[in-house]
C-alpha cells in the first residue's frame, strides 16, 4: 500500500490580519493548526521498521501470551494449598517451553514445569523449584500456596485485535519487540522525512579551506545535517550558496526536487543580501515571522514549489533555539509524529538574572549538583555555549527577577530529540 497526503496550501504560514510580532505560543499554534503530513506510505518488514513513523494502527494479530503459562521453573498442580506440610504425588514426565505436556495432570497430582511452559490440562498453579523437596516420586512444600501462583493468563499482556501501537509513532526496539510476540511481521510505516539544508552567504568558507579577511566557516550546516540524522530525518546537503539570488533560486529549485522539507540559514530578515526572505516574496509564499523571543526573532517560512521552506537565522545560536522550539515539531507533523512538546522540569536556578518584559528567552544551560546554570555570556555568537549547554532554561514571556534557587524551567536537549 502506498498513501500519498494532499501538499500543502501555499497560504499554511500565513499570519492572521494585523499581527506584527508573534508570541512564541501563538506561533507554535498556528504551526500546529495548519501543518500536516507530508510523506507518504508503505508497508515494510520489522527489520526495516526501527525509527519510522506508524502510518496507521499496528493491531495484535495473537494474544500475549497466547496461552497460559508458567512463570518460573517448579512443579504444577490444580487449586491452591492450605497452610502447612503438603505433599503430593509426582506425575511422570515435564511441561517446558515450546514442549508442552500432552496429557492431563490428575487432580492432586503434581508435574515437574520449567518457565515459560503452556499450563497442561489439570495445572492452574505452580510452586517454586526453590520452596520443594522431591524424592523423585513425590514432592513436599509447605503452604499457603494461591491458587493460579506463579502463572501467567493467556492476553494478560495483549490480547488478540488490540491497538498495541498508535499510528504517529516513532518506532523503538521496544515496540519492535512487541509487534513480533503478537504475530505481526510487517508494519505501516511513513517514508522517513527529507530535509534539504542550505547555508547562504558570501562571508562563509567550507571547514578546512583557508578563510580570508571577514570571512567564517560555516557552522550552522554541519549543526542543522546532525540535528535532521538525530531526528530520524533523511538528510540532503545542498552545500553553502553564496549571496547571488540566481544560484540560490537554482538550489531552491533542486531541494525542493529531491527534499519534503528545505531548512535554510542566513538570509532571513529584509536586507539587501537576505535573498531567501527575497525569493519567497516574490514567490509570493513568504511570511517573516518576527517571533518575540531572544535569540532568534527573524524567521521566515514560505513554500517554494510545493516544499515548505524554514528561513533560519544565521547565527548558529539562533538558528539552533530556531529549529528546536519550532522547526522541530512542525517537522513532526510533516512527518507525521504528530506534534511534540518538549518535556521540560522546574528546578532550582545557580544564577542571577533580570529579564525585561515582551520577549520569552531561552538561556544556554546545564544540570549540576541539582540546579541550572546557564552559560556565562547571553551573547548569540558565543557558540562553545552550545557545547557546553545541555539544554534551556525557558524564561516566560513576561518580566522576571531570578535568584539563585527560584524555580526555573529546564528542557534538555534530549526533550526535543536532541542529545
Amino acid at each position: 500500500m502506498t498513501l500519498t497526503p494532499p501538499p500543502l496550501s501555499n497560504d499554511c504560514f500565513a499570519l492572521p490580519q494585523g499581527v506584527d510580532w508573534t508570541p512564541v505560543d501563538q506561533a507554535l499554534a498556528l504551526l500546529q493548526e495548519r501543518l500536516g503530513p507530508v510523506t507518504s506510505a508503505d508497508t515494510v518488514s520489522l527489520s526495516e521498521a526501527l525509527g519510522r513513523v506508524l502510518a496507521e494502527d499496528a493491531v495484535a494479530l495473537r494474544s500475549n501470551p497466547p496461552q497460559p503459562n508458567t512463570a518460573v521453573d517448579g512443579y504444577g498442580f490444580a487449586g491452591g494449598r492450605p497452610e502447612g506440610a503438603q505433599v503430593l504425588p509426582l506425575q511422570e514426565g515435564r511441561a517446558a517451553a515450546g514442549v508442552p505436556y500432552g496429557g492431563t495432570v490428575p487432580q492432586g497430582h503434581a508435574l515437574r514445569i520449567l518457565t515459560g511452559a503452556a499450563l497442561p490440562e489439570g495445572v492452574d498453579t505452580v510452586v517454586l523449584e526453590e520452596d520443594v523437596r522431591t524424592d523423585g516420586q513425590s514432592i513436599a512444600f509447605n503452604g499457603p500456596l494461591k491458587q493460579g501462583a506463579n502463572t501467567r493468563k493467556a492476553g494478560e499482556d495483549v490480547n488478540a485485535g488490540e491497538v498495541i501501537l498508535r499510528r504517529g509513532r516513532v518506532l523503538t526496539p521496544a515496540d519492535l519487540a512487541l509487534a513480533s510476540a503478537t504475530g505481526l511481521s510487517n508494519l505501516v510505516v511513513r517514508r522517513r522525512l527529507r530535509v534539504a539544508v542550505i547555508s547562504t552567504g558570501d562571508e562563509l568558507v567550507e571547514p578546512g579551506q583557508a578563510a580570508g579577511d571577514g570571512q567564517i566557516y560555516d557552522a550552522n550546516r554541519p549543526m542543522l545535517l546532525a540535528l535532521m540524522q538525530q531526528f530520524g530525518f533523511a538528510t540532503v546537503d545542498l552545500g553553502r550558496i553564496q549571496d547571488d539570488r540566481a544560484a540560490l533560486a537554482a538550489a531552491l529549485d533542486q531541494a525542493a526536487e529531491q527534499a519534503d522539507v528545505i531548512l535554510t540559514s542566513g538570509g532571513a530578515s529584509a536586507g539587501d543580501e537576505d535573498h531567501v526572505s527575497a525569493l519567497l516574496r516574490e514567490a509570493g509564499a513568504m511570511q517573516e515571522w518576527r517571533i518575540a523571543l531572544k535569540p532568534g526573532r527573524p524567521l521566515a517560512l514560505g513554500m517554494w514549489q510545493g516544499a515548505p521552506v524554514f528561513g533560519l537565522p544565521g547565527n548558529p545560536v539562533a538558528a539552533l533555539v530556531c529549529t528546536l522550539v519550532f522547526a522541530r515539531p512542525a517537522m513532526g507533523l510533516l512527518a507525521g509524529a504528530g506534534w511534540s512538546e518538549p518535556q521540560g522540569f522546574e528546578v532550582p536556578a545557580a544564577f542571577s538574572k533580570r529579564k525585561k518584559p515582551g520577549r520569552r528567552e531561552y538561556l544556554r544551560a546545564r544540570m549540576r549538583s541539582g540546579c541550572a546554570e546557564v552559560f556565562k555570556s547571553e551573547g548569540s555568537g558565543r557558540i562553545s555555549g552550545l557545547s557546553w549547554a545541555e539544554g534551556l532554561v525557558e524564561l516566560p514571556d513576561g518580566a522576571m527577577d531570578v535568584a539563585p534557587g527560584d524555580p526555573v524551567r529546564f528542557i534538555p536537549f534530549a526533550s526535543f530529540g536532541m542529545s
